[in-house]
């Protein structure tokens, strides 16, 4: 039998897991797993500069393709706890990342030992599962099991923690005769199949809510087919954006209480009946007042975790299942109802979803200076085409973008859903240009999200990580200062103020230009609508050339209030723009915008 370091058997595990890169920063107590990650080749290494931002390149790399699983690596004490909200956001959003922090000695850790902390027990409500391993001979099977939960039932990230002893004492262990635990994923019968379709027969205004289950299940294909075959028209949700394209005739837009759009939530009100796959009935998507959300329509809940359902309303008929074996399943069924004329036609429906995305667009055309963001957003739709994979986080940036980009194909849109950190966006887009080095690659910030955790560029520009990424700036945390108006304060929202050091940007405080040219990045500032095209293209440009992040500032109006609802009630979103007062004070007025 070989022998080796626990550390070098974990080592051997991940590469016949799938495991080829990694993101994370050593340090002395993860140093032995370092030197088994280097002497055990086969795994490229990132070096993060923050380890939270290696959770989040992590998470990125697993969001981009099917089958990934990020990991990130840090040393005891203060990395673990840094990778709390990378862990977060990907139980969140039902993300399978694999997190290993290095551990004092197994003898000292319950001494207050020099960055000894308990971080299992601080990882576990975030996680599918925190150990700290004890005993050497256990790190096989503790790693074994760790892969088989992240891609067992609802995906999801795991911790493990790895005292120095451990890693570095010898055990038994074969490499050649490892194999991975078998996956287990719930799957829909037929019965419940055929039930299911029979609430959607005897519906007139059907809709699927098509969730991030679809894409994690790689079943986008089958969602389609499925829409296509029976005539009923799809409302993504904001993780499932990109499992339907946007200009498919049966996309009838995404509804919710800010990433929405006007024809989706008209669309959803007039539904009679809703099949939703792979989603969890997020609050963002179906407002707080869940009786305006399900009045006049009945439920099908289809969820690859059976505590989902019900959860947050109880569903007329709910199947546990993943959502690829459930679709295979509605394909099959809906075919055979097709060809035995019992399917009926829906293009009066269809049609009327049609009518409302032709009528109900936001404007986004304005020649303004200072720029209006709605004019960023029409020219990304301009600059970048279909393959663009877009990533973001949150705030009016992310909003905006989600009301008016356009996503084609499922992994285009790469967005924290549930947990939104700021901060989220730039190592998470270096983890998706990792996962997929050709792509066009284009991140969307927000001036707060993009200082959150600037600092990561700089591991663009050492790694030569080329991508795009849009910086929307004007001076303010945007979107609480949107939500400080209904309590009549903007209190400490304002970012703001006169750099001695770069007078020619007037009031907009911090030069980012400079900021990113330091962190061995290209930047370009734009301040007038007709160089927003020609930035980007000269961005797409630069970033093939020298192969590093290539940020491109809009500098915008101070103040820009985004579409959403005050009332948390999706048949109440506000749509207007404001009327522009002086600098720092919230608008007047505001009044409906005409479109």
């Amino acid at each position: 039998m070989p022998r080796m370091t626990a550390a070098r058997a974990a080592v051997e595990i991940l590469k016949r897991e799938g495991v080829t890169h990694a993101f994370g920063v050593p340090g002395a107590a993860i140093n032995p797993f370092y030197k088994a990650l280097q002497a055990g080749g086969g795994i490229e290494h990132t070096l993060a500069r923050h380890v939270e931002g290696a959770s989040h390149m992590a998470e990125g790399y697993t969001r981009t393709r099917p089958g990934n699983i990020g990991v990130c690596i840090g040393t005891s004490g203060p990395a673990g706890t840094d990778m709390i909200t990378g862990l977060y956001s990907a139980i969140g959003d039902s993300i399978p990342i694999l997190c290993i922090t290095g551990q004092a000695p197994t003898s000292v850790i319950h001494k207050e030992d020099f960055q000894a902390v308990d971080i299992a027990s601080i990882a576990k409500p975030v996680t599918k599962a925190a150990t700290t391993v004890l005993e050497a001979a256990q790190v096989p099977g503790v790693f074994q099991q760790a892969f088989h939960l992240m891609r067992s039932g609802r995906p999801g990230p795991v911790l493990i923690d790895l005292p120095i002893d451990v890693q570095l004492t010898e055990i038994d262990f074969d490499p050649e005769t490892y194999e991975p635990l078998p996956v287990y994923k719930p799957a829909a019968t037929r019965a419940q199949i055929e039930k299911a379709i029979g609430f959607l027969l005897e519906s007139e205004r059907p809709l699927i809510v098509a969730g991030g289950g679809i894409i994690n299940a790689d079943a986008s294909d089958l969602l389609v087919e499925f829409a296509e075959i029976t005539g009923t028209p799809v409302i993504p949700t904001l993780m499932g954006w990109g499992t339907i394209p946007d200009d498919h005739e049966l996309n009838a837009g995404m509804v919710g209480l800010q990433t929405s759009h006007r024809y989706g939530n008209a669309n959803f009100l007039e539904s009679d009946f809703v099949l939703g796959i792979g989603n969890r009935w997020a609050n963002r998507h179906t407002g707080y007042k869940l009786d305006v959300y399900t009045k006049g329509r009945r439920f099908v809940h289809v969820d690859i975790e059976p505590t989902q359902i019900g959860k947050i309303f109880a569903p007329d008929y709910g199947i546990a299942s993943d959502a690829k074996a459930a679709l295979e399943l509605f394909v099959e069924v809906a075919k055979e109802l097709k060809a035995a004329g019992r399917l009926p036609d829906r293009r009066e429906w269809v049609d009327a979803t049609n009518e409302r995305k032709a009528t109900l667009q936001r404007r986004t055309h304005f020649d303004n200076v200072p720029l209006k963001p709605q004019r960023v957003y029409e020219e990304m739709n301009r600059a970048f085409g279909p393959e663009t994979r877009y990533v973001t986080t949150i705030g009016l940036s992310q909003i905006a973008g989600a009301q008016m980009l356009h996503v084609y194909r499922p992994r285009h849109w790469i967005n924290c859903g549930q947990a939104g950190p700021l901060g989220w966006t730039i190592p998470a887009a270096l983890g998706v240009a990792k996962a997929d080095p050709e792509a066009s690659v284009v991140a969307l910030s927000g001036d707060y999200d993009f200082q959150f955790m600037l600092e990561e560029l700089a591991v663009g520009a050492q790694h030569r990580i080329p991508y795009v990424h849009v910086l929307v700036n004007n001076s303010y945390l945007g979107l609480i200062r949107q939500a400080q108006a209904g309590l009549d304060i903007n209190f400490q929202v304002n970012l703001e103020f006169e750099n001695i050091n770069s007078p020619e940007i007037g009031v907009y405080g911090v030069d980012h230009v400079k900021v990113v040219e330091g962190l061995g990045c290209k930047a370009i500032r734009v301040t007038d609508p007709d160089q927003l095209l020609p930035a980007f293209e000269e961005a797409k440009k630069l970033a093939a050339e020298y192969r590093v992040p290539v940020v491109v500032e809009a500098i915008l109006e101070r103040v820009t209030n985004i579409a959403m609802s005050k009332t948390a009630d999706i048949s109440d979103v506000t749509e207007f723009e404001e009327i522009a007062t002086e600098p720092g004070h919230a608008p007047t007025a505001i009044r409906p915008l005409k479109v």
